[in-house]
């Protein structure tokens, strides 16, 4: 008899292109991380934020929903700071109707209800730091890249995530599939 599937916790991140983007993304997150700790991750967007489901439903949905997207793009809008672990220090994105619908769609597909309005970003620092020490982060980004805050870039790829919220490390945080939009 099979073993029972476990409802897990999910997120669908969407992707930065590999190359310039993602490096210089990464340059950036290595930097902060340099100066103020906290966990590493991969560069992303949260299209869909955590949901409980078990893995091949996960996948199913997943799947479904990138079928019916194409390729968009993000463009940053301002470094901020937010009041939260996941929201440390991140990059505030337009929310184009293009990135709001992608995350629409996608949680339509999942069963996901926002708390409260999706606010796109892309996260550069995760932490519990004092309003000061965010706001000296805030000013690291903007001296290690000067024009971050004109970051636009497509997104083609999207990635199912499995990402416990209880996990502050990340050491259980993994990559499930992704799919390449077109």
């Amino acid at each position: 008899m099979a073993a029972e599937e476990v409802e897990e916790v999910y997120s669908v991140w969407a992707i930065p292109p590999e190359g310039e983007v993602r490096d210089r993304l990464r340059r950036l997150m290595e930097g902060l991380r340099s100066d103020h700790g906290g966990p590493a991750f991969e560069p992303h967007v949260t299209v869909v934020g955590a949901i409980r489901l078990k893995r091949s439903d996960a996948v199913s949905r997943f799947r479904a929903a990138c079928e019916g997207l194409r390729p968009y793009i993000a463009q940053v809008e301002s470094v901020s700071r937010g009041g939260f672990f996941f929201q440390c220090v991140y990059l505030l994105l337009q929310p184009s109707p293009e990135v709001i619908k992608a995350s629409e769609h996608c949680c339509s597909h999942f069963g996901y209800m926002n708390s409260t309005p999706y606010m796109p970003h892309l996260s550069l620092l995760y932490g519990e730091l004092a309003d000061e020490e965010k706001e000296k982060a805030i000013e690291r980004v903007k001296a290690l890249d000067q024009s971050i805050c004109k970051l636009c870039f497509q997104v083609s790829t999207l990635a199912l995530y499995r990402t416990d919220t209880e996990d502050k490390t990340l050491q259980s945080w993994e990559k499930v599939t992704e799919y390449n939009l077109f």
